[in-house]
């Protein structure tokens, strides 16, 4: 498990979430799921994570309980990015932390319709 950034309570907490920390992780096996979906964006772009988690864009409603999809535009290369996050919420084990399911960069075609398809729970202004 490596501790990779941490969410900023408030956006969360904007977007309907009550997240009972602001540390995130991810672990090994996800590591490993998303440089073998995503080829090559694991190495090339976790610099970018801690960002993402601290200042997303957009948050949009996730098909799962207690996680939430950030969407990140870095404009000087036109890059999106897209994470999933799980929250840790109450009645989680103690033991349970915030953690990033997967991430990937997306194009801006699929960016966009993400933006009219999906229900947004924050938008930076």
């Amino acid at each position: 498990m490596h501790v990779i950034g941490r969410i900023n309570l408030t956006v969360l907490r904007l977007a309907g979430f009550e997240p009972l920390t602001d540390e995130v992780v991810i672990t090994d096996p996800q590591i490993q799921h998303i440089k073998e979906n995503h080829p090559n964006v694991y190495e090339r772009y976790k610099g970018y994570l801690s960002h993402i988690l601290a200042e997303p864009d957009i948050i949009v409603e996730a098909n799962k309980p207690n996680s939430a999809v950030l969407l990140k535009s870095f404009f000087e290369d036109e890059t999106h990015f897209q994470l999933i996050l799980r929250l840790k919420i109450e009645d989680d084990p103690d033991e349970s932390k915030n953690s990033v399911i997967t991430f990937w960069k997306i194009e801006s075609k699929r960016y966009r319709r993400i933006l009219r398809t999906k229900k947004i729970l924050y938008k930076q202004v």
